[in-house]
C-alpha cells in the first residue's frame, strides 16, 4: 500500500512555524516511504477564509522546499460530495436537526471558565422546524449502533483509544449550509487517499469520533501521527490567535526557507513539546 500523507491548513491566517514542523514531517515521511505527500485547503470557514491567505500558505510551502505531489484540494469545492454523505445520514435516520446556540448550552449548563460543555441532547429526536429557523444537523451517536471507545494505531504510540462522546452528539453540518470539520475532514481524507494522518497531538482528542464517523460511512482507517508540538515563549502553544511569528516574517527577516524544513525534519516528532528560538 501507497503511504499518502497530507498537510490540511485553514486559510484564516498566515502560517507559523507549528504549521511547518507538521507540514515537514508529513512530507518527510511520504519521501521516505516512497509515498506521497498532498495539500487540503480545509476553506469551509467562508467568514475567516481569505485568498490572500491561500497564496500565502502556496508560498510557505514552496519557501521551505516542499512540494505537493498533486494540485491542493479546496473542502469548499466538495461541498456536493459533502452534502450527499449527509443525506445517507438523514435516510438512515442517524441525524437529527439542531436549533440550539452556543450560548442557550453554555447558559444551561453553566460552566466554569474554560471548560468544555457536552451537548445535552436537547433537540434530539425533533423533526426540522417548518417555520425556516435555521438548524444544524448532529449525529445521534446512540442511533450509530457503534462503540463509543474508538481505537486506532499511532506510529510511535502504538495502539491507542479514547472515547467519541466528550463533546456529546457532534454538529456534521452547519446552519450556515456548510459541513462542519468532523465530516469534511474524514471524507476528504477518503476522498485523497490518505493512509498516514499527520498532525499535532493537540488534535489527538477529536481522532476517536472521526474514528467512528470513518466506521459509519464504510471509510478506510488511516494510521496516525500525532506530534510534538512548538512552543511560544510563554509556553503556549504557537497559535494564529496568539499572533505567533509567521513563516512570511521569518522569510522577510532573512532565514533560508530550505535550511529551516531541514532543521525542523532533524528534529523527533515525538517527545516533550518543544521551544525552538531562531
Amino acid at each position: 500500500m501507497t503511504l499518502v500523507t497530507r498537510f490540511a491548513p485553514s486559510p484564516t491566517g498566515l502560517l507559523h512555524l507549528g504549521h511547518a514542523f507538521s507540514a515537514v514531517h508529513a512530507t518527510r515521511l511520504a519521501r521516505e516511504a516512497g509515498g506521497r505527500f498532498l495539500l487540503r485547503l480545509e476553506d469551509i470557514d467562508r467568514t475567516r477564509c481569505r485568498p490572500a491567505f491561500e497564496a500565502a500558505i502556496l508560498a510557505d510551502l514552496a519557501w521551505l522546499g516542499l512540494m505537493p505531489d498533486a494540485p491542493p484540494l479546496r473542502q469548499s469545492d466538495a461541498r456536493a460530495r459533502h452534502r450527499a454523505i449527509l443525506e445517507q445520514l438523514v435516510a438512515r435516520g442517524l441525524v437529527y436537526a439542531c436549533t440550539c446556540t452556543r450560548g442557550a448550552i453554555e447558559a444551561a449548563a453553566a460552566p466554569h471558565a474554560g471548560e468544555t460543555v457536552p451537548y445535552p441532547g436537547t433537540c434530539r429526536g425533533r423533526p426540522p422546524p417548518a417555520d425556516g429557523t435555521p438548524f444544524a444537523w448532529r449525529l445521534d451517536l446512540a442511533q450509530t449502533g457503534l462503540s463509543l471507545v474508538q481505537q486506532w494505531q499511532d506510529v510511535a504510540a502504538g495502539p491507542q483509544q479514547g472515547r467519541a462522546d466528550l463533546a456529546g452528539d457532534p454538529i456534521l453540518w452547519r446552519k450556515d449550509g456548510w459541513p462542519a470539520y468532523h465530516l469534511a475532514c474524514v471524507a476528504d481524507d477518503a476522498a485523497q487517499g490518505v493512509t498516514l494522518v499527520v498532525r499535532g497531538r493537540d488534535l489527538a482528542a477529536v481522532t476517536p469520533l472521526q474514528r467512528l464517523l470513518q466506521e459509519l460511512l464504510g471509510f478506510p482507517a488511516p494510521a496516525y501521527l500525532h506530534h510534538r508540538l512548538l512552543l511560544a515563549a510563554d509556553g503556549r502553544r504557537l497559535a494564529k490567535r496568539d499572533r505567533a511569528e509567521t513563516l512570511a516574517a521569518l522569510r522577510e527577516r532573512g532565514v533560508d526557507g530550505t535550511a529551516l524544513a531541514d532543521r525542523l525534519g532533524a528534529l523527533a516528532s515525538t517527545g516533550p513539546d518543544l521551544h525552538l528560538c531562531l
